[in-house]
């Protein structure tokens, strides 16, 4: 029986640490850390994980600052507020919230904002670095999850890991840092045939496909740490990972559950690097 890896309890001990460095910043230096979000259109959870946001910003000591706009604007409009937050000194992050409506391209907007405040990490200059091992963002997902694994001592090092998943969110950059600790790394991906045989191989499985109860009980070892990315409802309304968690829990000696598990390090972790943002800005 496995190990639940408790995302919120590893979510408010990062959070008591920023918020502490917050204080010693500004008592320091002067410096307010300032977070803007961007919000385009009205998702529901797009607006829920916003709102949370803003919520952990004040507990931290953080500045925020939020910018709700109809799903109608225009690509130029959205830019010249970006060009805005981009010479705005009290920002010392950015954060264009995913997706964003089909008439706007999402990745001439990404590319906007400042390399030096995009704390998604998704700019390509912050990616070039990721891939160099020498991050200024690590995306904030992927940073949770290496975070996890550290809080509770699992070996990453020599280690077979297999992200399943690709995205330029989650699976390419966990992959990396992954790989920059020292495991051997398989990606897999909708085409991977047969995927069982490689996730069957797994010392530690990150699943962030974004289909519900897809890892099965068959798919993995005994033994295998499990990192459970996926958030997705069932007809029911309920929240259910990209993994079976009754029948893979049977199996494995970590796992995450959903939601509780990965989800609330998201958060915590984008404080850090807005945080880390404006220590930076204090040198430049």
């Amino acid at each position: 029986m496995a190990e639940i890896i408790d995302g919120k309890e590893v979510s408010q001990h990062i959070r008591k640490e920023v918020s502490e460095e917050v204080r010693k910043l500004k008592e320091e230096t002067g410096i307010v850390p300032g977070l803007a979000a961007v919000l385009v259109g009205n998702n529901p959870a797009s607006e829920i994980y916003v709102r949370n946001k803003r919520k952990a910003c004040g507990e931290a000591g953080i500045y925020s600052e939020e910018y709700k706009l109809p799903e109608e604007i225009t690509e130029s409009d959205l830019l010249s507020l970006i060009k805005k937050l981009n010479e705005d000194e009290k920002i010392h992050g950015i954060l264009v919230q995913l997706p964003l409506p089909k008439h706007i391209n999402e990745a001439k907007i990404l590319r906007a904002v400042s390399p030096s405040k995009d704390i998604d990490g998704f700019h390509p200059e912050n990616v070039g670095y990721l891939v160099e091992g020498n991050p200024r963002f690590i995306p904030c997902t992927p940073h949770g999850i290496i975070k996890l694994l550290d809080y509770y001592k699992i070996e990453i090092q020599g280690k077979e890991a297999v992200v399943v998943g690709r995205s330029n969110i989650v699976g390419k950059p966990v992959s990396l840092l992954l790989l920059h600790r020292h495991a051997t790394v398989t990606i897999c991906h909708s085409r991977t045939k047969p995927l069982e045989d490689v996730t069957r191989r797994a010392d530690i499985l990150v699943a962030a496909m974004g289909r519900a109860n897809f890892i099965t009980g068959d798919m993995v070892k005994e033994g295998v740490v499990v990192i459970d990315v996926g958030i997705n409802r069932n007809p029911d309304g309920k929240l259910t990972g990209d993994v079976d968690f009754e029948k893979v829990k049977e199996k494995a000696s970590y796992i995450t559950p959903v939601p509780g598990g990965v989800g609330p390090m998201t958060i915590a972790m984008l404080l850090w690097n807005t945080w880390s943002s404006a220590r930076g800005s204090k040198d430049s």
